[in-house]
């Protein structure tokens, strides 16, 4: 079958992305969308996905997968603080769910106590949503690194966390008991500046 390679440049990166040359349509029936393969971008593990994080389309979840896999561990204590939070759409499920709710980010008091999912309300102000619960940091090996990992008090649910920056961790959601075999959620955390406190 016939590939076709296109070269772009995403700010100082060129990136590759293969597409097959053919199309399905939705289950609507009125929309053709292109099969996206593979999306290589060159530089550190970090740059990479930093660069993802600015993708304002889909992005397939090999691509993000391979990216974190590279990335360096995090200390527990490194996440006490307030984050916002971010995420790279692979087309799982869990990037319309926090849309809908209007995911804001998460915060650590201590390695444990946390609340895991914060939220904007109606007037736009930041708030715990309570019905996730708390959450915990806790060192645990995923995909053979040792790093951080969240760990939800009441949901069946792990975020592993990886170093991007001083500022940014990468987070890759594990929920075998809740979303099945949908693959894996990737999301990113930004150290909130004083300021936004």
């Amino acid at each position: 079958m016939l590939l076709i390679g296109i070269i772009l440049q995403i700010n100082k990166y060129y990136v590759i992305l293969i597409t097959l040359p053919t199309q399905y349509l939705d289950r609507s029936g009125k929309h053709a969308k292109a099969i996206c393969q593979e999306l290589t971008i060159y530089g550190r593990p970090e740059e990479q996905f930093i660069e993802l994080t600015k993708a304002t389309g889909h992005v397939p979840e090999s691509t993000v997968e391979k990216v974190y896999n590279q990335l360096k561990p995090v200390a527990p204590s490194f996440l006490i603080g307030k984050w916002d939070g971010g995420d790279i759409d692979t087309g799982h499920i869990g990037h319309k769910l926090l849309k809908e709710m209007k995911w804001a980010g998460k915060e650590f008091r201590s390695v444990d106590d946390g609340d895991p999912i914060m939220i904007y309300d109606a007037e736009g102000n930041r708030v715990w949503k309570k019905d996730w619960g708390h959450c915990s940091l806790r060192e645990m090996v995923y995909r053979g690194v040792t790093s951080t990992t969240m760990i939800y008090d009441e949901k069946p649910i792990f975020d592993h966390f990886r170093y991007v920056s001083d500022d940014m961790v990468a987070g890759a959601m594990d929920t075998p008991k809740l979303f099945g075999t949908q693959g894996t959620y990737y999301f990113y955390l930004t150290r909130r500046t004083r300021s936004s406190l």
